[in-house]
């Protein structure tokens, strides 16, 4: 067997098959020379024709009853994100193809707008960005994230945007008037300070200076902005807790919220090679730490641990994360979106 090299710009090593696929393919070292190809691997992106926009969630631990995803796959290439297992259902590998063949919702504003003007629908806040990134590179091109906000503002409906991109400044325009009537909360999300491991653990999100400047851009414009250290992960990030925090707070986040590294079907196994390409040396380590937090296994699925992990070291984080933010005022948490203002029929920004 041979192991896959990286692939510059990608944050999976390798593109193994997903879990419904009726074939399987091994690489194998049959004595010929290896030639690595170098040629990068290119972004492709195919149009969805989405019947309904708005996805509805019960699950006791997440703080939202609807969200919506204007993309399928994200570009950034994080490799500890949870949504690659869902590349499996599209029947391409939740490893590369995850972040290199995407899929886009053009029609994504005009279903909300459909969906918003049911006289049964009921306001709660809409998360953008639950499962892949509202702004991620494609959105340049696309701008779908853009008129999904039209939208929203339009209808005065409350939203959450949850997103690693600076990016979301393009946006201020439509943030700040939403924002001034208590409609918008930004969710940036920090998993380390260190470029270099950015690079390759998040290839293609924003730097994380980037990131704080972005937190800046928007506290500077009213926009309420919660810092998301996620994921923490054992031995390789969770020593920048502190520093993480203390830098989203002198750059103006009012609030803070952490997730433990959580490793679900594929994204074991595409970590796991992550962490034997980049860093070998602390493999094993990374994942007993993991295994640890998570009884034992590399994913606990169940509701009020999955987030969080139980045990010694999870505890230990917890406690860490309470005392940092309590030190910096960064957990009093955000305060609850206005829903009162919703209407069924656009209302004209100029009323704000």
């Amino acid at each position: 067997m041979i192991s896959n090299p990286p692939h510059k710009g990608r944050g999976a090593t390798g593109n193994p098959n997903g879990r419904y696929n009726l074939e399987s393919r091994e690489a194998f070292d049959d004595g010929w020379d290896y030639f690595d190809d170098e040629t990068p691997l290119r972004t492709e992106v195919s149009l969805e024709n989405a019947r309904t926009i708005i996805s509805r969630n019960q699950s006791p631990d997440i703080p939202f009853e609807q969200s919506l995803n204007p993309y399928r796959g994200c570009e950034h290439g994080c490799i500890y994100c949870f949504a690659h297992p869902t590349h499996a259902y599209l029947g391409l590998s939740p490893g590369l193809d995850f972040e290199t063949k995407l899929t886009a919702k053009p029609e994504a504003a005009e279903l909300l707008r459909k969906a918003l003007q049911s006289r049964k629908y009921r306001c709660t806040p809409i998360a953008l960005g639950a499962n892949t990134d509202p702004y991620q590179p494609i959105e340049r091109r696309y701008r779908i994230t853009r008129e999904i906000l039209e939208v929203l503002s339009e209808f005065r409906h409350p939203c959450t945007i949850t997103t690693k991109s600076a990016m979301v400044e393009r946006d201020i325009d439509l943030l700040a008037p939403m924002a001034e009537s208590n409609l918008v909360q930004v969710n940036l999300s920090l998993t380390t300070l260190k470029p270099e491991l950015s690079r390759t653990l998040e290839p293609r999100a924003s730097s994380p200076q980037r990131r704080l400047q972005t937190i800046a851009r928007l506290h500077e414009n009213k926009i309420p902005v919660n810092v998301m250290v996620a994921p923490v992960i054992p031995v390789l990030t969770d020593s920048e807790l502190e520093s993480i925090l203390k830098a989203a707070s002198e750059t103006g986040a009012q609030s803070a919220e952490y997730i433990l590294i959580r490793l679900p079907l594929e994204v074991s196994e595409l970590f796991e090679e992550w962490l034997n390409t980049h860093v070998p040396n602390q493999a094993k380590h990374v994942l007993n730490r993991i295994r640890d937090c998570r009884s034992g296994r590399a994913n606990d699925p169940r509701f009020g641990t999955r987030l969080r992990g139980e045990g010694v070291y999870a505890d230990l984080i917890a406690q860490r994360f309470r005392i940092a933010t309590r030190r910096l005022g960064l957990d009093t948490g955000m305060p609850a979106l206005d829903c009162s203002r919703f209407k069924s029929g656009p209302i004209q920004m100029d009323l704000f």
